[in-house]
């Protein structure tokens, strides 16, 4: 063994030393941690840093220092790169789940107080906005019909677009419309409402209703749909076309059948985060559905509340009490964003082929 080992590095190895490196025990990275968030509040307190923020940056900054220096005398320089990397991978989700978790945190605190039944299944007519009392229920309604449409007028359209741009897109006319998506994608929200007033409304004489607000939505939600199903489909194997062409089966079978069920899973993750985006839009629907006290349940017809006008009309009205309605409202768009996603995860995960492994 000594022979092979002078023969490929050219010098014998020392007397007693082992082929194989020290590694670090499993614990050490909690304990890096440990030790990295101890001297980060300690070093705050003394410098007298206000700011928890401040504290847990040098704490960061401690435990990815700490753990390469720690790796590189133990491991080796090799397995000290390898940690380095992953302590700042570690450092990086924690300052991403740091504003999410807070922002989760604080809403539940503020809002949970003003949340029950009563809140839920009432709404703001006749109630005097210093007063108690009143609900989200004229909000919540125009919100779930609001999204509903948009989502029926962009999921079909985002979707045959990103069939045609993988599938079937050739030439100039994929190269335009890919270039319109991408552009799309980052028009202001305020620009999409202005388009469907100035169309919808001014030329064409409709009357502000939810479904002018659908429309503006749908605009912002499409792009988002077309990019995400594009890389979707673009992951799924060509061997799988490739098979089913070989057995004769048409190409627009192959993808209904085939390509389609393979991506579901990431087609409606990234329908849903186009939901996600568009439930929270504030400026298309002021200008194109109005705020209103009273229930409309008809999409197609007058004002129609939302969740996200409401809360900013009644943090707009600055008391107390339409502070803790906003913050009500907001936990409660908060959820119904959540549930979304767990019934969008659910359905693709029933609609997902079934591997027999």
């Amino acid at each position: 063994m000594s022979t092979d080992v002078e023969h490929r590095t050219g010098a014998a190895a020392p007397v007693g030393q082992s082929l194989t490196g020290g590694r670090l025990p499993k614990w050490a990275p909690a304990a890096t941690a440990a030790a990295a968030i101890g001297i980060g509040c300690a070093v705050g307190a003394a410098a007298g840093l206000s700011s928890h923020i401040q504290w847990g940056l040098i704490a960061a900054m401690v435990f990815v220092v700490g753990s390469y220096a720690l790796a590189a005398a133990v491991e080796g320089p090799r397995q000290a790169k390898d940690r380095l990397a992953t302590s700042l991978v570690w450092v990086c989700f924690i300052l991403a789940m740091v504003p999410l978790v807070s922002l989760t945190v604080y809403t539940v605190q503020q809002g949970a107080g003003v949340v029950d039944a009563t809140f839920l299944s009432h709404s703001m007519n006749g109630v005097i906005s210093s007063e108690p009392g009143g609900g989200i229920y004229h909000a919540i309604l125009g919100t779930l019909e609001q999204v509903g449409l948009a989502t029926l007028i962009a999921a079909p359209i985002g979707l045959l677009t990103a069939v045609y741009l993988v599938e079937y897109g050739r030439g100039k006319l994929a190269k335009a419309v890919t270039f319109f998506v991408d552009v799309m994608t980052g028009v202001p929200s305020i620009v999409a409402g202005l388009f469907v007033l100035s169309f919808w409304i001014i030329i064409l004489g409709f009357s502000f209703s939810g479904f002018a607000g659908s429309m503006a939505l749908s605009i912002l939600m499409m792009p988002v749909v077309v990019r995400s199903t594009e890389e979707m489909l673009k992951l799924v194997p060509g061997e799988l076309r490739e098979a089913a062409y070989a057995l004769g089966v048409p190409k627009w079978k192959t993808i209904v059948r085939i390509v389609l069920p393979t991506a579901i899973g990431g087609i409606t993750t990234g329908i849903m985060l186009a939901v996600a985006r568009i439930t929270g839009e504030t400026a298309p629907v002021l200008l194109l559905c109005f705020t209103t006290d009273v229930i409309n349940t008809n999409p197609f017809q007058d004002a129609q509340e939302s969740l996200p006008l409401y809360i900013w009309h009644q943090y707009s009205l600055g008391n107390d009490q339409t502070y803790a309605r906003a913050w009500g409202a907001a936990l409660v768009l908060i959820a119904i964003v959540m549930g979304l996603n767990l019934v969008a995860r659910a359905v693709a995960r029933w609609r997902s082929p079934k591997s027999d492994r």
